[in-house]
């Protein structure tokens, strides 16, 4: 039931070549640690311009900051074509601090009058849910004498010309069918707001349902159009995914087996038989495995190129991608965890092995769950061992499958539900590295419950053809004298 991570170059040298140095760091600046890989968010970047270039679009690509909390990451990326899109008044204030300019930033999410002034005043675009956002814009863009505020109005609840295609409600957009009441909003206030782009929010991985959207977009454009307006972007927002596992074999194979587990025709495979959403009652299979997709047929910068391949059913049936280009519209893009995808990973070193009266092995980390939010995503793949001499197992050992604890004095602080399977039994002093945890997982839940430390960040990267590390905070994308940033 071994769960292999998906490690691309970056990563898989780093832990291939770079243990020696990982465990340096730890004992440096303590266990947990998250370690962050600059330069791989420049490759992410170029994955998603390249399906722009293969569609004959332009457009922007906007990072959601709320991803990862990282300077490095912010830095590195500023050097790039893309743009950042901030969720929140400290995540503006760092984007701007990290040298970022207004006109090159969209503002999403619930937003506070403080947020709204920053946005207007640094002349970032933001993204308003509905009128009453609208009209608040608007009475700050008056009351401070503020240049226009560029708006991309964002929707939800599509409805479909063809099948009909159940979509998820979202608390986030203006309902699609209220729309009128929307562009009279933005009418009233045109000489305060100019609205360039629509856009939709989904919580959905589902091709069909954001097909729709975005076919419900280019009708909202024509709408704008009527109303007197010049908008030029259509908004697709983020959830284009991350494949985490190396196997889609080894995916489907535990998966099965889990639901065997729960069925109880098979020894459980997970803490006190944790169903991960699947229960028993009566003889009968209930409830849905709750669980992110680890393997992805489609994922990322893929993902965003089925989506624009995808036929349009009310607009003649040709694809979503010609029909931006026909009508000369841009195209913005919001990934979170698919552009820090490989970006980072956490370090925890292994305080304690014991063997329990069954036989089981319990290992603690020097972590707990918040800092590794792994289970809370629903992500389930294997860690890496890093043994603290650096050397291959001994003779005669054996890999081993164990329970990850951690370090809080609570019965719910587990690493991982589920069993997990290493080349061996770990040791004290040990360390298990959580590959791609850049995306939510890595600090999105972290707290300083108990008083333990919260995680430390690290930037890693390659410089002269050896391994460089600083801060996350002290990382800055300036090439050294005699070495080559990469």
């Amino acid at each position: 039931m071994y769960l292999e991570p998906r490690l691309e170059q970056g990563p898989a040298d780093l832990l291939g070549e770079g243990g020696p140095l990982l465990h340096e760091l730890v004992d440096a600046l303590g266990s947990p640690l998250n370690i962050v890989l600059p330069g791989q968010i420049e490759e992410n970047v170029e994955r998603f311009r390249s399906v722009f270039r293969r569609h004959r679009l332009t457009g922007r690509i906007f990072y959601a900051h709320k991803a990862n909390r990282s300077s490095a990451l912010v830095r590195r990326l500023v050097t790039t074509d893309a743009g950042l899109d901030a969720a929140s008044l400290g995540e503006l204030q760092h984007a701007l601090a990290s040298g970022w300019t207004g006109d090159r930033i969209m503002t999403t999410g619930p937003k506070d009058p403080e947020f709204l002034w920053l946005a207007a005043r640094a002349g970032a675009i933001v993204n308003a849910d509905g009128p009453g956002e609208v009209e608040q814009a608007a009475r700050l863009v008056r009351a401070y004498e503020l240049p226009r505020l560029r708006v991309v109005l964002r929707l939800s609840g599509f409805g479909t010309s063809g099948t009909t295609v159940l979509s998820r409600r979202s608390r986030f957009g203006a309902p699609a069918g209220s729309v009128k009441d929307l562009l009279d909003t933005v009418d009233r206030h045109r000489d305060a707001v100019e609205p360039i782009g629509v856009g939709y929010h989904l919580d959905t991985t589902s091709l069909d349902e954001k097909a729709a959207a975005l076919e419900g977009c280019l009708w909202v454009m024509e709408e704008t159009r009527a109303r007197g307006f010049s908008p030029r972007a259509v908004d697709v927002g983020g959830g284009f995914g991350v494949t985490y596992l190396a196997h889609a074999e080894q995916w489907d194979r535990y998966t099965t087996a889990l639901t065997q587990a729960v069925m109880g025709r098979r020894p459980p495979m997970t803490w006190d038989g944790h169903g991960y959403g699947l229960r028993m009652e009566n003889g009968t299979l209930k409830g849905a495995l709750g669980l992110y997709p680890a393997h992805r047929p489609l994922a990322g910068a893929d993902y965003l190129d089925e989506l624009l391949s995808r036929p349009a059913p009310g607009l003649g049936g040709r694809p979503l991608g010609t029909l931006l280009l026909e009508g000369l519209h841009e195209l913005y893009v919001e990934p979170g965890r698919a552009l820090v995808d490989q970006c980072g990973l956490t370090l925890g070193r292994v305080l304690d092995v014991r063997a329990t009266e069954t036989g089981e092995h319990l290992v603690r980390l020097a972590m707990n769950a918040g800092d590794t939010g792994l289970e809370d995503h629903g992500v389930l793949m294997d860690p890496v061992l890093l043994p603290r001499d650096g050397g291959p197992a001994a003779g005669g050992e054996r890999p081993a499958a164990v329970h990850l604890m951690g370090n809080l004095c609570l019965e719910s602080d587990l690493i991982t539900r589920r069993v997990v399977h290493l080349p061996r039994l770990p040791r004290p002093g040990d360390l298990l590295a959580f590959p791609n945890t850049a995306g939510y997982c890595m600090d999105f839940g972290a707290t300083h419950a108990q008083r333990q430390p919260v995680a430390r960040k690290v930037a890693v990267h390659r410089e002269g053809g050896a391994w460089h590390w600083c801060l996350d905070e002290q990382y800055w994308p300036i090439t050294r004298p005699g070495r080559q940033r990469t």
